[in-house]
């Protein structure tokens, strides 16, 4: 059986040891080490990474309380250095204690037992008994957290009997039987874990809660801990500096600079909605001025006209002609196509008759449909070859 060093300590980084037995799986090679700190996946925590003997480790799991290291190569001879990735391990001992912590706050607080622990690359998450969470209580749920992570109380870790265990303060009594492991928070909590922890709550560093949301019924939890929090500090700081230059005003003000904008925005909005309308009022009126009497359809291409300034083009001018309508608009490689229905034109048909022909893909209905293509010259084509067929 492997002996299991970071349940010895969670702060060991490298050590020397012997390969005892390679093992082919269906997925690869894996090798079983006499001594191994590398902590496999488990209770939520993922897996450490590292190398051994110089090869990169890709995974660690446990199979029958046997620690197996997948790795990418057989290693030359039997004796070993491995090394650690630490800051990937510390990452992980910070998020599983500041978990320990946040669980321990939530039950002291508002009475809600932690339901599961997800840690993630980027964020961790708990999920909570709880129905709802408001604002008020987040902040609270925080400043309490930070406030223990400043007393930094020990953090232990030890095995117990299930006689030892029967005297203990359990948040949850563990499914196991035997190698019962426990971790003490000092004065907080004991709780059966098999993770690795930091040694004292304030090596957590701050924690920062990012959202509450309901989640099955509960309330799921999103948080970062110590270098993940103030990678998130950082982030959110150069997002504020950014937007107060982009603004020129103080952080402070930049909520109220923005709501200034939106409006501004907003009546800018309104104001090209109508010159849009006169313009496509005017547009239609000379489109349909300019017809050839023996016109079969009004067609026309535009350079920078989107695809719902040619749907909207396209229904003032049926609301004013039998015709079929087709524009264009290199802006975009797209087509519409428009009828009163009167003409017994089923656009969306025609369309679906020939588009494929083109590359073009769309559809619609009988009175309008619209279509993409790959490329413009395809669009011309198509256009050409609607203009006869229509």
């Amino acid at each position: 059986m492997t002996k299991k060093l970071y349940y010895e300590s969670a702060y060991l980084k490298d050590w020397h040891t012997s390969v005892s037995q390679v093992v082919e799986r269906e997925d690869g090679l894996y090798l079983i080490l006499e001594e191994t700190a590398f902590y496999p996946h488990g209770g939520g925590q993922p897996c450490d990474a590292g190398t051994i003997g110089g090869i990169p480790v890709l995974d660690v799991i446990l199979a029958e309380n046997v620690v197996l290291h997948k790795v990418e190569s057989l290693l030359d001879g039997n004796q070993v250095s491995c090394q650690l990735d630490w800051n990937r391990r510390f990452d992980h001992m910070q998020q599983h204690s500041g978990q320990h912590l946040l669980s321990a706050v939530f039950r002291e607080l508002f009475q809600a037992m932690t339901l599961s622990f997800h840690l993630g690359n980027d964020y961790a998450t708990i999920d909570l008994e709880l129905r709802e969470l408001t604002p008020d209580q987040l902040a609270a749920a925080e400043q309490e957290v930070n406030r223990q992570v400043v007393l930094d109380r020990n953090i232990m870790s030890y095995f117990v009997t299930p006689e030892e265990m029967a005297s203990l303060p359990l948040v949850k009594l563990p499914k196991v039987t035997e190698n019962i492991r426990i971790v003490e928070i000092e004065g907080v909590e004991h709780n059966a874990c098999g993770g690795t922890h930091v040694s004292s709550t304030g090596a957590i560093g701050m924690i920062k809660l990012l959202r509450a949301e309901k989640q099955k019924g509960n309330i799921r939890i999103t948080f970062k801990c110590g270098g993940r929090a103030l990678d998130e500090a950082n982030d959110n700081q150069r997002i504020l500096s950014a937007l107060s230059a982009k603004f020129n005003t103080g952080k402070d003000e930049i909520m109220d600079r923005i709501g200034k904008w939106e409006a501004e925005q907003k009546q800018l909005q309104a104001e090209l909605a109508v010159l849009r309308e006169q313009n496509d009022i005017y547009m239609a009126k000379e489109l349909l001025s300019g017809l050839e009497p023996e016109a079969r359809v009004i067609a026309h291409i535009f350079e920078d006209k989107s695809l719902k300034d040619l749907q909207s083009l396209a229904a003032k001018l049926t609301a004013n002609t039998e015709l079929p309508v087709l524009l264009l608009t290199a802006m975009e490689n797209k087509a519409v196509l428009a009828c009163s229905g009167s003409a017994g034109l089923s656009c969306g048909a025609f369309f679906k008759a020939h588009l494929g022909e083109f590359q073009g893909k769309g559809g619609g209905s009988d009175k309008m449909a619209q279509a993409g293509f790959p490329a413009w010259d395809e669009v011309l084509k198509f256009y050409e070859f609607a203009k006869v067929n229509l």
